[in-house]
C-alpha cells in the first residue's frame, strides 16, 4: 500500500506540473472581435493576416480568388473551415479551399470537405480542410507541412458565365489541435518557412510589401515543451517503483530466529 500511495502522488505531482505547460501549447482564441479583419487579399502577396482562433469575413464576386494567412507552429493539426454565402439566384457552383505553406506548396487535406458543389437553390456551402500536423523538420525533398506562414485560397470553380460577378460573402476561420510529443521528431527549423509577404494599407505604407508580422502567442518553434518529457519521467518513476516493490517482495523477513549463528 505505501507504494501505491507514493505511486500515486508521483503522478499527481507530474500531471499538476504539465498541465500549464501543455495548456500554454494550445493556440488560444482571439478576444478581440473588433481586429478582425473584414477582406481578403486576391494573391499570396496581398493575403489578409489572421491569427489561429479568430473569424475573418469578405465580400467578393464569384470567381474571385480570395487568400488569407495564419502562423502555425510545430505540433499543431489546423484545421481551416470557410462558409461561402451565396446570392439568391445561382446556377449550381462548386467550391473549394486549398492550403499552402510558406514556400507556396499546395498542402494535402487529411480529411474534411474541401470541394463542395453548392445546389441551384442553396444559400450557403461550407468547407474544411484538416491538414496533417506541422513537423519541426523534414527531408528537403518531402511536402510535410513545416512551421511558418499558411495561405488560404478560396474560390468557386466550374462557374456557369451567368454567375461570374454575382455577389459572394465568405467567413473563415483557423483553429489547431495540439497533437503533443507523438509527433515530435529528432531535428529542427533554424527559422521558420518564409514568414511570408503582407501589404499595409495605403496610408501606413512605403513599400507595397512588408514581412508578414503575424506569429504564435509564445513565437516560433515555443512548443519546446513535449508530453514525451512527462511520460519518460513516468516512466523512470514506474522503473525505480518497480524494483523497489520487487526487492521488497523478495528479500523476506530476514534471517530466521531458529537459524543456527554461523
Amino acid at each position: 500500500m505505501r507504494v501505491v500511495r507514493v505511486l500515486s502522488a508521483a503522478l499527481l505531482t507530474l500531471g499538476l506540473a504539465a498541465a500549464p505547460a501543455a495548456a500554454d501549447a494550445s493556440p488560444s482564441p482571439s478576444q478581440d472581435g473588433a481586429s478582425a479583419p473584414t477582406q481578403a487579399g486576391t494573391s499570396f502577396r496581398t493575403a489578409a493576416e489572421i491569427e489561429q482562433g479568430q473569424p475573418a469575413t469578405a465580400s467578393g464576386s464569384t470567381g474571385d480568388y480570395l487568400y488569407w494567412s495564419f502562423p502555425a507552429d510545430t505540433g499543431q493539426r489546423p484545421t481551416v473551415k470557410a462558409t461561402v454565402k451565396l446570392p439568391e439566384s445561382h446556377a449550381p457552383q462548386t467550391w473549394q479551399i486549398d492550403v499552402y505553406d510558406g514556400l507556396r506548396r499546395r498542402q494535402a487535406c487529411q480529411y474534411g470537405a474541401q470541394t463542395r458543389t453548392a445546389a441551384a437553390d442553396a444559400s450557403s456551402v461550407e468547407l474544411a480542410c484538416v491538414l496533417r500536423t506541422v513537423r519541426a523538420w523534414s527531408e528537403p525533398w518531402a511536402n510535410d507541412p513545416l512551421p511558418g506562414t499558411y495561405y488560404i485560397r478560396l474560390t468557386a470553380t466550374g462557374v456557369a458565365t451567368a454567375d461570374l460577378g454575382l455577389p459572394v460573402g465568405s467567413e473563415v476561420r483557423v483553429d489547431s489541435r495540439d497533437i503533443g510529443g507523438s509527433a515530435a521528431v529528432d531535428g529542427s527549423l533554424a527559422e521558420p518557412l518564409v514568414p511570408g509577404v503582407a501589404t499595409k494599407p495605403a496610408e501606413e505604407r512605403e513599400d507595397a510589401a512588408v514581412p508578414a508580422v503575424l506569429e504564435p502567442e509564445d513565437g516560433w518553434a515555443s512548443g519546446w515543451w513535449s508530453d514525451r518529457w512527462m511520460w519518460t519521467a513516468v516512466g523512470g518513476i514506474l522503473a525505480a517503483l518497480a524494483g523497489v516493490g520487487g526487492y521488497a517482495l523478495t528479500r523476506g523477513s530476514g534471517r530466521p530466529s531458529r537459524a543456527p549463528a554461523a
